[in-house]
């Protein structure tokens, strides 16, 4: 299930959502495709989606939770990837 957040989330002038799925990284990018949201926006887990597309998505599907809800069901579907561990893994395949 696609899962995102209300636009709160302030950066570059805008506020921004996130947009996750509670079942596979393919799922979501297969979403955010439709949606039409760059792969640029994806930041580890998530993407990050603007204001104005956060209509289109809900339309599209996706269906609006709390954003503690959007962390909770990363952790339990073991889709989380925090930044430290990104950083972790970069430093260990050097």
């Amino acid at each position: 299930m696609i899962l995102i957040d209300l636009p709160r989330w302030p950066a570059h002038g805008r506020l921004w959502s996130h947009l996750i799925s509670d079942t596979s990284l393919a799922e979501l990018h297969a979403f955010a495709e439709a949606l039409g949201a760059p792969r640029r926006g994806f930041d580890r887990d998530h993407y990050d989606i603007p204001a104005e597309r956060y209509p289109v998505a809900v339309w599209l599907g996706a269906r609006t939770v709390s954003s503690r809800e959007i962390v909770a069901a990363l952790y339990r579907n073991g889709l989380r990837r925090p930044k430290h561990a990104a950083l972790r893994r970069l430093t260990e395949s050097a």
